[in-house]
């Protein structure tokens, strides 16, 4: 199929390359001009695992092309994808106003019969609205589709993700347009799930505040394991053999963090409020989630007392492993509560520094060498499961370290190698073990 994506971010970069690797012939729109020109040469404006090289795979393939044209690349056009930002506005709702922007444009350029799918996360009744907007002032006799096509990708496996998806929804109130959904993803032998447009606009933000919902009850448990000298690992390999309650999300931390998860609370928990109904269970996730972020700071602040002059080694700083995506990342509300205390900092990130630095406080250091970070550092702090700081040698910690303290906001190590290694260790909802 001839198909056009608007947005070249995570989801539609994604989706451009992915649709243009199993045959279709896709145009990848962009405004941003400079974003254009690195795509076009095969290298990718973000970090996602895997992305590049299938990019580059594929635009030898001939069948992937990239413009900031709306006219170029919405011509003669079967599928237009749209995939721009939804941030969250001032209210906690989603901005639409991009969306609704593009949408203006789209009209524009339609000149034959398209199918519009909508990848952008946006609340219930956001569809229609698209329908309406595109559909004025175009010819009589063009007839728009609209489709809700929500994603569910992670950061960081997003390329592996689209191959290999537990299923594809696909909301419409047309059946032509889910029959030309079905043809345009045969490809990828994914089940599909086939909804109106309100349902499908749902069960995006259901899926994500559910996930949401799993990290902050495991944490909340953690806490209690803590006080109790219960061990939060072994509660959640005992509760996650139950088919019922399942392993996944129960990985307990510092909390959630990144564009979906935080963004996609806040929405629909306004969109419950706007509709005279109080979400109790997602408030509470979202309370707890952000108390979460405190933790480790605050272990820090105890452990130490007085933070003046103290280096530390802050290990990880994008939101998760994987991507160099630093939105609502922990490592900010930590680095900023360490340096107001007087501590001095030096960061390791395998990818996430050049963003990190727009970001974090200017007195922070960073370094590509972790080596370099722990460096006579009083103690070593894990914000990030990058598989580099995972398999670091535990005895090398000891042998940089000033002094051999870890805090794990990941739960990253195991227990019994550090408490072999003779090394202080807090965690997460673990028992703390002392050199």
């Amino acid at each position: 199929m001839n198909i056009a994506v608007i947005g070249t971010g995570y989801v539609g970069l994604v989706t451009g390359v992915c649709l243009a690797h199993i045959g279709h012939d896709v145009t990848c729109i962009d405004i941003n001009e400079e974003k254009i020109k690195q795509l076009r040469t095969g290298h990718s404006p973000i970090y996602e695992q895997g992305l590049e090289e299938l990019l580059q795979t594929t635009i030898h393939k001939n069948n992937l092309h990239f413009t900031s044209s709306f006219q170029n690349g919405l011509t003669n056009k079967e599928v237009i994808f749209i995939a721009v930002g939804t941030p969250q506005s001032d209210d906690g709702s989603a901005d639409l106003s991009t969306l609704y922007t593009v949408c203006e444009e789209v009209r524009k350029y339609i000149h034959r019969n398209t199918v519009i799918v909508t990848k952008s996360t946006v609340p219930m009744g956001t569809n229609g609205q698209i329908k309406t907007i595109i559909e004025q002032k175009t010819a009589e006799n063009i007839s728009i589709q609209v489709v809700s096509n929500p994603e569910f990708l992670r950061q960081g496996s997003a390329v592996y993700d689209t191959f290999n998806a537990d299923r594809i929804v696909i909301g419409s109130d047309d059946k032509e347009a889910i029959k030309t959904m079905e043809e345009l993803y045969k490809p990828y032998k994914i089940p599909i799930v086939k909804t109106d447009l309100r349902s499908a606009e749902m069960i995006k933000y259901a899926a994500n505040a559910f996930l949401a919902m799993k990290i902050s009850f495991i944490n909340e448990i953690a806490n209690l394991c803590e006080q109790v000298d219960a061990n939060v690992d072994d509660v959640a390999q005992g509760i996650g053999m139950d088919n019922r309650i399942g392993e996944h999300f129960l990985k307990a931390g510092i909390g959630y963090g990144g564009s979906c998860f935080p963004k996609d609370m806040n929405a629909i928990i306004t969109l419950g409020k706007r509709s005279g109904y109080t979400l109790s269970i997602l408030e509470a996730v979202k309370y707890v989630n952000e108390k979460q972020n405190d933790w480790i700071a605050d272990k820090i602040l105890k452990r130490f007392g007085d933070l003046k002059g103290k280096k530390i080694a802050i290990l990880g700083l994008a939101f998760k492993a994987g991507t160099d995506d630093m939105r609502n990342a922990s490592s900010i509300p930590v680095v900023q509560k360490i340096i107001s205390a007087g501590a001095n900092i030096t960061a390791f990130d395998p990818v996430a520094i050049s963003n990190a630095k727009h970001i974090l406080p200017k007195e922070v250091n960073y370094t590509e060498l972790l080596e370099e970070a722990l460096d006579h550092a009083d103690c070593a702090v894990i914000l990030t499961d990058w598989k580099e700081i995972k398999d670091y040698p535990i005895h090398l910690f000891k042998q940089y370290l000033a002094h051999p303290i870890i805090f794990d906001g990941r739960n990253c190590l195991s227990l019994q190698a550090v408490k072999e290694c003779g090394i202080e260790y807090y965690s997460v909802g673990r028992p703390t073990i002392k050199s």
